[in-house]
This record gives structure tokens, C-alpha cells and sequence, in this order.
């Protein structure tokens, strides 16, 4: 990840990203707009049920507009000139707007390793092109490294710095998601923004993402043992927001997610000035992934409503 801004005016931000309030089945005051991240459907994809072509019109069936994809769904395609023209094809047919391509498995931009992060930062620039031909606003990507927090932090400064330059030629804006490690330290990332201080890099708050370490050092997979608080997290990350990610995993008979009170942190965003999209992250295991999105989304239609 690289340079970031003070964040520009939220005003500016919600003209660059957002839209109007979502008009479907009673939420037609809400203060932000509803999207699907790609990743809610990643069993689904993986086993090829779904493919990745048909994200956009299933996204439009569950009465949604807009798309958050994961580069892992089509990650041999970036420079795939008429993929991307049929992606672009099947998200006019669907009515759907192609927000933002959550970037993995190109190297974290917080690899203290100046060479390695260098080339890091190369690997993302194929993403940048191909979030410039969806007509996307941003690219998420890592802000991972090993090595001490202030090591791994005046990396992040760098490698999220150069490629936010070069992000900013094509109109792009280079976001860090708290998706591992130091990054899901709130304050640490929104320190490295401050000192990136660039007008096209910012962050995407996820509501879940807050370990900050776990058992043998593993990055994603094991037990967390450190966690930051979710709603300090989100405070935050929030001055500097481009996007934002309502995580969900169970739910209790009243249709609330039993990890995060979506009310309060709902507040947190509302507070911030933010009315752009707000996309779902399902990852559960207790309902179907169609399920799962679908309860999210009737939570937030509720919790907007409530807010707005």
C-alpha cells in the first residue's frame, strides 16, 4: 500500500464514490448505498457454481448495484483486454457499477525489503490498468511485512506511496483494507496515512478484520490471540475512508450480527460524513453464502433506515 492523505473533504469523497441513497424495498433514506463484495460468494466460486462472469447479474438479482471484485476470481485476466471488455459488457447489462478489485497475492507493500517491495509494487500495476478499464475508483490492497511496527510502517509509507502515484496518472485511488497483522492496528494504519498524505490513498474499514496477531505468527488462518477493538478500529480508519466493509459471519434469531453491533458501528461511518457504498463480506458457515448476504443486507436496510 503507499502514500496516503490527511483524506480529502468527506464531501469530495462521497462525490468521487458514492451516489444516492438506495431507493429498493423501503431503504429509500439511507445514507449510503449497498454493494456486494465478491468475496461473500468465494466457496461458491471456488468450486465452480458460480463463475466469475456471472457476478454482476447475480449481485443485481439479490436487488444490489454494485460490485467489489477479488483479483483471485480472475487472476490470470488483468491484461486480458476482451475479458475485461466482457466484464464490463455483463455489468452494463446487469445495471450494476464495478466499484474497486481487492488485490491479493502480489505482495504486501509493507515489505521492508526495499527490492521486494519494489517489485511489489510493479505487480500492482497491472491491477491499477484493469480497475482503470472497469471504470473502478480504487484498488484494495496489502499493507503487510515482517519485521518490527516501525519498520513495517515506514515500508507501508513507501510502497503505498509509489504506487499511489503511480495510481494517481490514471485517476485511481490505491486503499488499504485492516487485513492482517499491523495493518489491523487502527491507529497504526491511520498513522501511516497521515504520512503518505496523498489525495488517492485511503483506507477500507472492514467491521472484522482486527487481529493483530495469531498463534505461530500466521497471518490469516490461526487462532487469534491480540485483537484492536473493531469500533475504536473503525474510528479510526474512517477519516480517511474510500470504502467500507460490512464483515458478517452469524446472526441471532432477530436478524442482528451477533459479533458486531451494526448499530453502533453504523453510527461510527454515519458520524464520519461517509455516504458512499458499503459493501458485504459474508464469510459464515452456519447458512448458505446467498443466505448470509442476503441477512446482511436486510440488516443494513434496517440499520440505515433507523440512522437516516
Amino acid at each position: 500500500m503507499s502514500p496516503l492523505i490527511m483524506s480529502c473533504s468527506q464531501a469530495k469523497k462521497s462525490l468521487e464514490i458514492s451516489g444516492k441513497s438506495d431507493r429498493r424495498n423501503g431503504a429509500d433514506d439511507m445514507f449510503f448505498k449497498i454493494s456486494l463484495a465478491q468475496w461473500s460468494f468465494n466457496k461458491a466460486i471456488f468450486a465452480g457454481e458460480l463463475d466469475h462472469l456471472e457476478f454482476a447479474a447475480k449481485t443485481k438479482s439479490l436487488d444490489m448495484d454494485g460490485i467489489e471484485y477479488v483479483n483471485q476470481f480472475f487472476y490470470d485476466k488483468a491484461e486480458d483486454q476482451d475479458y475485461l471488455k466482457e466484464m464490463n459488457m455483463r455489468a452494463n447489462d446487469a445495471g450494476v457499477k464495478q466499484l474497486l478489485i481487492m488485490v491479493d497475492r502480489e505482495g504486501g507493500l509493507g515489505t521492508i525489503d526495499d527490492k521486494e517491495r519494489k517489485a511489489a509494487v510493479e505487480k500492482h500495476y497491472k491491477w491499477v490498468e484493469a480497475a482503470k478499464t472497469l471504470g473502478c475508483h480504487s484498488v484494495r490492497v496489502n499493507a503487510y511485512g515482517e519485521g518490527s511496527e516501525s519498520d513495517v510502517h515506514a515500508a507501508a509509507v513507501s510502497g503505498l506511496g509509489a504506487l499511489s502515484e503511480y495510481a494517481a496518472q490514471d485517476g485511481l485511488n490505491v486503499i488499504v483494507e485492516n487485513h492482517g497483522s499491523y495493518s489491523s492496528d487502527g491507529s497504526w494504519l491511520a498513522s501511516v496515512m497521515q504520512q503518505v498524505n496523498m489525495d488517492n490513498c485511503g483506507t477500507l474499514p472492514d467491521f472484522g478484520n482486527f487481529c493483530t496477531k495469531r498463534e505461530g505468527g500466521e497471518l490469516y488462518s490461526a487462532k487469534c490471540i491480540e485483537e484492536y477493538d473493531r469500533y475504536q478500529g473503525v474510528t479510526d480508519m474512517m477519516p480517511f475512508a474510500k470504502a467500507v466493509s460490512a464483515k458478517a459471519n452469524d446472526f441471532d434469531d432477530a436478524g442482528n450480527e451477533i459479533h458486531t453491533d451494526y448499530m453502533r458501528i453504523m453510527k461510527i461511518v454515519k458520524d464520519h460524513g461517509y455516504n458512499g457504498y458499503v459493501g458485504i463480506e459474508y464469510e459464515g458457515s452456519t447458512m448458505t453464502e446467498e443466505a448470509g448476504i442476503i441477512a446482511t443486507r436486510d440488516l443494513l436496510r434496517k440499520v440505515g433506515t433507523a440512522l437516516s
